[in-house]
């Protein structure tokens, strides 16, 4: 049944293709990872939530072409990136100077950052990164055979980003994760924050300057 939908031959060497650039450092992934180790796995789902719907939306345009129309208006493009880049940076800030909804505080705080921040954060991380773009635009269209029919082959290409884009964050968060109980103690919570602040404003600098 899938063979008659997508080339095989092709789909397996998509997938530890996709596997390897998106297990590689990046701006989702550091977020992720810097998310992990502040508000734990669990919340951090929800991040990944806006994240992935992100993905698999600048993936579909990508290969239906309004890539090429929104590098027709780069200055809407560009205001995007700078609002989302100023947004994780002042984030990243706060988390430095251990206040915000993101910082950590001492054992038994309850975190107070909302599911839509965090979808909306992932979201625009995602959406914004002209990188992906570019990626997207590069990487998809040599996967799809002219022998099958285009939207089922899109439809599986699509899912299976979603799954190993979600593998890897789990992956990022997870090792986040392990670094806060490594450095658990109220001593190691400034040090906690100055080290998450940091990682969340280069992905903001990242994000307004790639």
């Amino acid at each position: 049944m899938l063979h008659s939908l997508i080339n095989l031959s092709l789909l397996a060497v998509f997938i530890p293709t996709f596997f390897f650039v998106s297990a590689t450092p990046g701006m989702c992934m550091t977020l992720s990872m810097t998310l992990g180790m502040t508000i734990g796995l669990k919340r951090t789902l929800w991040m990944m939530a806006g994240e992935l719907v992100g993905v698999g939306l600048v993936a579909f345009l990508s290969v239906i072409g309004v890539a090429a129309l929104m590098l027709q208006y780069p200055e809407l493009f560009e205001l995007f990136k700078y609002l989302g880049g100023a947004y994780l940076g002042y984030l990243g800030i706060q988390l430095w100077r251990s206040r915000g909804k993101m910082a950590l505080g001492q054992p038994g705080d309850a975190p107070v950052t909302s599911r839509r921040e965090l979808v909306l954060q992932g979201f625009i991380t995602a959406v914004a990164n002209p990188k992906g773009w570019a990626f997207f635009v590069a990487l998809l269209p040599p996967f799809i055979s002219d022998q099958h029919p285009l939207m089922p082959q899109v439809t599986v290409l699509l899912a299976l980003i979603l799954v190993i884009e979600f593998i890897c964050l789990l992956l990022y968060a997870s090792g986040g994760r392990t670094l806060r109980r490594f450095l658990s103690g109220s001593h190691n919570v400034r040090l906690m924050n100055r080290l998450a602040g940091t990682l969340m404003m280069g992905v903001g600098v990242w994000l307004a300057l790639g």
